[in-house]
């Protein structure tokens, strides 16, 4: 959100006419663009990245058992002892 307000809040900056206007264009016309490109690499590919990462290592670890398998066997009743 803070990005994007940035954005928006620049692009006078790169819209600007009049006396001045070029120092301003040029200002503008850099951080606009730039800032657009970081927060779609903070939004899209930052995220898919993490998710890849996660899923090698996933696939690096060893097999576990899951928890079922790790807790106790219940108790036998009276009529398994029988058997």
């Amino acid at each position: 959100m803070t990005s994007f307000s940035f954005i928006l809040g620049m692009l006078p900056l790169a819209l600007a006419t009049g006396a001045g206007a070029g120092a301003r264009q040029s200002l503008g016309n850099t951080v606009v663009p730039d800032m657009l490109f970081a927060s779609m690499i903070g939004i899209f590919v930052i995220p898919v990245f993490y998710v890849v990462i996660q899923r090698i290592s996933e696939r690096k670890r060893p097999f576990s058992h899951d928890e079922s398998a790790d807790s106790p066997p219940p108790e036998a009743g009276p009529a398994a002892r029988a058997g």
